[in-house]
């Protein structure tokens, strides 16, 4: 019988994912990450989730790489007017990676997670991709751009071709108790907000300062640039007869520049700590889809790549027309049809 290790996370999606590959025949060993002591909870859950099923269950202990890695990488981007994306980190360098490695040293060849998405062998790539998943709006291919070849290959993802509401039934008919679990929201290890985790961990660094606008006039004063994202309309507190929109945030001057909506739209982007799992050349031609947020539908440009004597390549992304959702330290993730090639960090 062939191992599937399983991240299981004691919610809907991981319960039902390690019930459809017991289904197809496959000896699941359950394994849920220690992150932080937030965690013990859905240890428990996740246990009750393994014991019902009748599979195996383990617990790791990532907590300190998850402090070392995600944590300061978080904290790191707010401090230098970033905007950071911990769940695409977490991804990467915690979770998938502690599986394959728990993997290894029980002799599975396979993980498999709930992430809404698919995994195909792309013929006019050849390579094996990552494919939108069937209902597009639950679609978590983006979360796991950063993941090289070797890794995907190992990977399964029972949930592609199943809505969350259909997800929902099947536990509901197996009798799993998450079958009605709300959906995890925000960060996880940020439930009460992202602004008042970094009020805890900032503490003294966080000063208030002033927005100004292009002329350098002072508008106003925030509570500190690092509670604040590019993009940003809401909670300014200016009182001012038209809507304004930070444009940029200068964390040695302690300063936000504010400006019109009109002036956050850019025709490219630059792309830093790239990872692309197709060859950047076989894409420079194409029409492909970025998507600069989670969130983000996406929009149709293409790759630049710039090489100079002596300069490392500068890679590109130039809209069709011009785009207002990028934020420095977001992830743009990049698409030929429904298959993902590969993204990198917005600079």
């Amino acid at each position: 019988m062939e191992k599937v290790i399983v991240g299981l996370s004691g919610g809907v999606d991981s319960s039902v994912t390690s019930y459809l590959l017991k289904e197809e025949g496959y000896e699941v060993i359950a394994v849920t990450l220690l992150v932080d002591k937030r965690s013990m909870g859905e240890i428990e859950e996740a246990k009750k989730i393994a014991d019902a099923l009748k599979i195996k269950h383990t617990v790791l202990d990532v907590s300190e790489d998850f402090k070392n890695i995600v944590i300061k990488d978080f904290l790191d981007g707010y401090s230098s007017g970033t905007t950071p994306s911990p769940c695409v980190v977490c991804d990467e360098k915690i979770k998938i990676k502690s599986l394959i490695d728990y993997a290894d040293s029980v002799g599975a060849k396979y993980i498999a997670t709930g992430h809404y998405c698919n995994l195909e062998y792309s013929s006019q790539m050849d390579k094996y991709l990552l494919k939108n998943a069937a209902d597009i709006r639950k679609d978590q291919t983006y979360m796991l751009y950063r993941l090289d070849e070797n890794s995907l290959k190992r990977m399964k993802f029972p949930l592609y071709n199943f809505t969350k509401v259909e997800v929902r039934e099947i536990a509901q008919k197996i009798g799993l108790v998450t079958h009605n679990k709300k959906d995890s929201q925000g960060i996880c290890f940020a439930p009460e907000g992202y602004k008042k985790y970094l009020q805890e961990k900032l503490k003294d660094e966080i000063k208030k300062g002033f927005f100004v606008d292009e002329d350098g006039n002072i508008m106003g004063t925030h509570d500190g640039y690092q509670l604040y994202t590019v993009g940003q309309r809401r909670g300014l507190n200016l009182k001012k007869p038209i809507p304004y929109f930070i444009l940029d945030i200068r964390p040695s001057k302690n300063e936000i520049l504010l400006g019109d909506y009109e002036k956050l739209f850019v025709k490219e982007v630059e792309l830093i700590d790239y990872k692309f799992i197709v060859e950047i050349e076989k894409l420079l031609d194409e029409k492909l889809i970025g998507r600069p947020r989670f969130s983000s539908h996406g929009s149709i440009g293409k790759i630049k790549k710039v090489s100079r004597e002596g300069i490392e390549d500068r890679v590109f992304f130039e809209y069709e027309e011009k785009n207002q959702q990028n934020a420095k330290g977001q992830h743009m993730v990049l698409y030929y049809g429904e298959n993902l090639v590969g993204g990198g960090v917005i600079r």
